[in-house]
């Protein structure tokens, strides 16, 4: 008690916004050490070395930073072979893999509030945060079945009425568990348990969010998927090997491996690979076609004809790159030169959101998300990156790509009332006559 005096008389006087809460927390009997405990979150449990018992008995004799660099090394290949057969695999595989590694990252997130809270054991704060997980996952996945198989949703009479009232049936969904958070609150917590459902809330935000844009993004065509995810993972490994064998200058102190030699060799090496890469990809239609669900055969088609994006182009090189190539002209896809934009993304702005991540484990004194790959972390330490290269890569087909899509406005006509539909016809009928257009058609046939 002598202390408390000792302190608040050093101490100037609290603001009156201060005062007013010290006052509510005293009404609610929260004491000083209550309020002070707040702060001095609990530590989470240490993290366990998973890596396999083989590797450890094979690498036993080399020091740690070699260990390391083995460990790492085996097991991304272990995932880059996994990456390829999921591929292969096709695109409802990999929609259900996204969903899998977003329920993970949303896990390690929400496991992390959950430790550091631990002692306080709120109600409900588990059950919340996945009920809350659940409504925002039906809430865009719904939107995006609507959207992609507007067809067979208005064929199936149970489809076509979730659809009709998808957005208000999501929205009672989340104003449920909106009401079930109120109903938990607890005395002597509040302020707790509003820090923990704005962590839900932003983890939905970050994870869920960014997910959905990585599925829509694989509707575009399954190399709007691949290479921006392949040049994130190119500048992983690059960087690392760069920084490993040459590093010598810190890059940031959120994260003190990084080096300028890996930051800007990773740069380099992941432009070189997207314009590689996009190269290969290209010349594929099961790559380059948008991924569309076939109503005949109730089935994902990437069959097409490509678009100019996909075809070989000759364009001139500039007059000081010409004398030292010796070239004039050179043949390329239009994608290559996307995927400059791409890679470079991935290289400059992706890390960020690495150095986000790291900045959010220091402020809970952890090393990894969670254990999940020896030598790697967690799922999130993995994708941290990833989610906001994707929220990237939507938003450059928005600005940059995506026209309208005649497919999908047939399927809306199709579904419209006969006089709905007569009325389009004849106004559409009408503007190509102004414009001449179907008149010169009618003549040349």
């Amino acid at each position: 008690m002598t202390e408390l005096r000792q302190r608040t008389a050093r101490e100037p006087d609290a603001p009156p916004e201060d005062k007013e809460l010290e006052s509510e927390s005293k009404a609610d009997g929260e004491t000083a050490s209550d309020s002070e405990s707040r702060t001095d979150l609990a530590a989470p449990p240490a993290p366990v070395d998973n890596t396999p018992e083989v590797l450890n008995r094979a690498l036993s004799n080399l020091s740690s930073r070699w260990k390391n660099w083995w460990v790492r090394g085996i097991l991304t290949l272990a995932m880059i072979t996994f990456f390829f057969i999921i591929i292969y695999l096709g695109p409802m595989v990999l929609m259900m893999i996204v969903m899998c590694v977003q329920i993970k990252c949303f896990h390690e997130i929400i496991t992390i509030g959950y430790n550091v809270y631990h002692s306080y054991d709120l109600p409900w704060f588990r059950t919340l945060s996945w009920y809350f997980l659940l409504c925002v996952n039906y809430f865009f996945y719904g939107e995006t079945v609507t959207d992609y198989f507007f067809t067979l949703v208005q064929r199936e009479e149970p489809l076509r009425i979730l659809s009709k009232y998808h957005r208000f049936i999501s929205f009672t969904l989340y104003l449920t568990g909106f009401c079930m958070f109120v109903l938990s609150l607890v005395k002597k917590h509040y302020r707790l348990q509003f820090y923990m459902f704005g962590w839900t809330h932003v983890t939905l935000l970050i994870v869920v969010t960014q997910s959905h844009l990585v599925i829509h993004n694989l509707f575009e065509g399954m190399i709007w998927f691949i290479v921006p995810i392949s040049c994130v993972i190119c500048n992983d490994i690059m960087a690392y090997m760069f920084g490993f064998f040459f590093g010598r200058t810190p890059l940031i102190k959120l994260s003190p491996k990084k080096t300028w030699e890996g930051f800007i060799g990773g740069f380099f090496a992941t432009v070189v690979f997207g314009l590689l890469l996009s190269y290969v990809m290209s010349g594929y239609r099961c790559f380059v076609c948008p991924v569309e669900y076939n109503n005949d055969t109730n089935s994902f088609t990437v069959d097409c004809e490509p678009s100019d994006l996909f075809r070989l182009q000759e364009y001139n090189i500039p007059g000081v790159i010409q004398s030292l190539v010796g070239w004039k002209t050179i043949r390329m896809y239009p994608f290559q030169i996307h995927s400059i934009a791409l890679s470079t993304f991935a290289s400059l702005i992706g890390p960020f959101g690495g150095f986000f991540a790291s900045g959010f484990k220091r402020a809970f004194k952890i090393k990894d998300f969670a254990n999940t790959i020896p030598g790697h972390g967690g799922i999130m330490d993995r994708f941290d990156c990833q989610y906001l290269m994707a929220t990237f890569v939507n938003v450059y087909i928005a600005s940059f790509i995506r026209g309208p899509n005649p497919s999908k406005l047939i399927q809306q006509f199709l579904t419209l009332r006969p006089d709905q539909q007569l009325h389009i016809f004849n106004t559409l009928r009408s503007h190509l006559m102004d414009k001449g257009i179907l008149t010169a058609a009618a003549e040349n046939e």
